[in-house]
């Protein structure tokens, strides 16, 4: 795995997930080499174009891509995570994952979250804090972790 910044730390995508990131970066290129891009855009518009494209590269260059984690419940990058609000017992679930980058129909929280964060390495039934943007600690318990590949979304059929 090659990466352009030094100490970079892998990146969890799903396949999905990369393919769209390949994607766009394609579409980057393909309107930033059409003559009209360059008169029709300015230079903060070619910037922005630009440092998505560094930003694509550095994600794809670090990706680690289908490779579920270990499954042994222990909360880490590619873990489907249900967590239950100790304060007022509602679960949810979420994949730790790559925020910026979008995985299909699963909530996506980043591990430099703050849930997140404070989730990375516990295991079930371990209880985590974290603090929110307003200063209030929020307490969760982990419920269960398992790999993105062996989670099973709830069924919304009626029938």
């Amino acid at each position: 795995m090659t990466s352009t910044r030094p100490g970079a730390r892998p990146v969890w995508l799903t396949p999905g997930a990369h393919r769209r990131l390949r994607a766009e970066l394609a579409d980057l290129f393909a309107t930033g080499t059409a003559p009209e891009a360059t008169e029709e855009h300015g230079p903060a518009l070619r910037g922005q174009r630009e440092e998505r494209i560094r930003e694509i590269r550095d994600l794809l260059n670090n990706a680690v891509v289908g490779e579920d984690p270990p499954d042994d419940g222990v909360a880490e990058p590619g873990m489907v995570l249900t967590v239950r609000y100790d304060d007022t017992g509602d679960a949810e679930t979420f994949l730790l994952g790559m925020r910026a980058v979008e995985h299909g129909e699963i909530e996506v929280y980043s591990p430099e979250s703050p849930l997140g964060a404070a989730l990375v390495g516990a295991r079930a039934g371990e209880q985590r804090t974290y603090r929110v943007p307003g200063g209030s600690t929020v307490r969760v318990t982990l419920v269960e972790a398992v790999p993105y590949g062996h989670h099973r979304p709830p069924s919304t059929g009626t029938g």
